[in-house]
């Protein structure tokens, strides 16, 4: 995989220039994508600064994400070929720190859930997860070092897992989501994917304006880690447990204090109304899609927003009482803990028939808090291990990422 870091550490050492790490890009996209398909449109002739912070670092933008100088598609028939006036908020932010927004990246349709044609890089047999299928699938396969995507239930997270990179969603609302098409407004946040977690953290700290949150690998000391299966969403799979279980030991090795936890009462109500809330604000804002183009939309989509029609205001004022509570009660939890850790997904990538189950991400995303994914060796294809700390600490989320990623690294 491309690495961030080690990109900016040979530019900044002289021996690389940003126009030849763009071409080092172009290269593997050309050689690549042939067979992973996670590329929607490749950007012909674009300019590369010479400074920034991000110069020479090629991204890849989610393509419900809107770019002034490619078409934003959207993953759907009904918006093929329509451009945009103007980057959303997020692509400026990237261009200003000399970042280049060379391709976009396959999306499932309007971020939903329906199987997208992209690849997963270790077997092709596998979904790359979605609904930000491309962008994960391209920094897996080493075409891009850094790539935009967008989480309402467990679009980051999760893909991330299935391919074998690493991946933050941020706290609610840290990036500005201006410019991406909304599906729950409640719920929808930028992500990031990248080779390790130096990578997403480094790209995290420069496009939301914070430094404290690179913390240059130095972990929190003896963080108190709290240990999450989250019973209450199902059984993860084998490979899962086992992800799980080589983590908490390389969180010990770092001089973690582990303990098993199990979430109070408002937590697992409130993951229980998470599809509430997310049906009841995608009926409106797909609205006109709905109204104009339901032919066109996919089988699973189509489905859901026919369902939610059903859902009434105030099951939908309910839900969101409920996610008010669980949030009072997870900001207490945090005074006992510094993070949380617990599965990224329910084990190795599924088939192709699906883009795999967001039930382990879902409340986390219904909390707002940031989430931390990272690929943790030892099967045979890649499972993630989950991070995730209080509202606002994405520092500390990452730190204790950082933490796990070096006891596996040493074990």
């Amino acid at each position: 995989m491309l690495s961030l870091v080690d990109i900016r550490a040979r530019i900044e050492g002289g021996t690389l220039t940003p126009a030849a790490a763009i071409a080092e890009a172009r290269a593997a996209i050309a050689e690549r994508e042939p067979r992973i398909g996670a590329i929607a449109h490749l950007a012909e002739d674009v300019a590369v600064p010479e400074t920034g912070p991000l110069a020479g670092i090629a991204v890849g933008v989610k393509d419900i994400i809107d770019t002034a100088e490619m078409p934003t598609q959207m993953g759907s028939p009904l918006y093929a070929g329509w451009r945009p006036r103007a980057d959303a908020a997020i692509v400026a932010r990237l261009k200003g720190l000399g970042g280049v927004a060379l391709a976009k990246t396959v999306t499932c349709a309007f971020a939903g859930l329906d199987p997208s044609p992209t690849r997963n890089p270790h077997d092709p047999a596998r979904t790359p997860g979605g609904s930000s299928a491309g962008s994960a699938a391209a920094v897996a396969a080493g075409m891009l070092p850094l790539a935009l995507g967008t989480q309402t239930g467990g679009s980051v997270i999760r893909p991330a897992s299935f391919c074998g990179v690493a991946a933050i969603k941020p706290s609610f609302r840290l990036l500005p989501m201006v410019g991406v098409k909304t599906f729950s407004w409640a719920l929808d946040t930028l992500g990031l994917f990248g080779a390790g977690v130096r990578d997403v953290a480094h790209a995290l700290a420069l496009l939301s304006g914070r430094e404290g949150i690179d913390l240059g690998g130095t972990p929190p000391g003896a963080p108190r880690i709290g240990l999450v299966r989250q019973e209450f969403a199902g059984e993860a799979q084998p490979e899962a447990e086992r992800t799980l279980e080589r983590a908490v030991r390389a969180a010990e090795r770092g001089g973690a204090r582990v303990t098993a936890l199990t979430l109070p009462d408002p937590l697992p109500e409130a993951f229980r109304r998470h599809g509430v809330i997310q049906d009841f604000e995608a009926l409106q804002a797909l609205g006109w899609e709905y109204a104009n183009g339901r032919a066109a939309l996919p089988p699973v989509l189509g489905a859901q927003l026919d369902r939610a029609q059903a859902l009434s205001a105030a099951e939908y004022d309910d839900a969101r009482r409920h996610a008010h509570r669980a949030r009072r009660a997870l900001k207490d939890l945090f005074s006992e803990y510094d993070a949380l850790l617990t599965f990224s997904a329910t084990g190795i990538a599924p088939g192709p028939e699906t883009t795999g189950d967001p039930r382990f991400n879902r409340l986390w995303t219904l909390m707002g808090v940031p989430c931390v994914t990272l690929p943790v060796p030892g099967e045979a294809l890649p499972v993630g291990v989950q991070v995730i700390a209080r509202f606002g600490d994405d520092g500390r989320a990452l730190a204790a990422a950082r933490l796990i990623e070096a006891g596996l690294a040493a074990g």
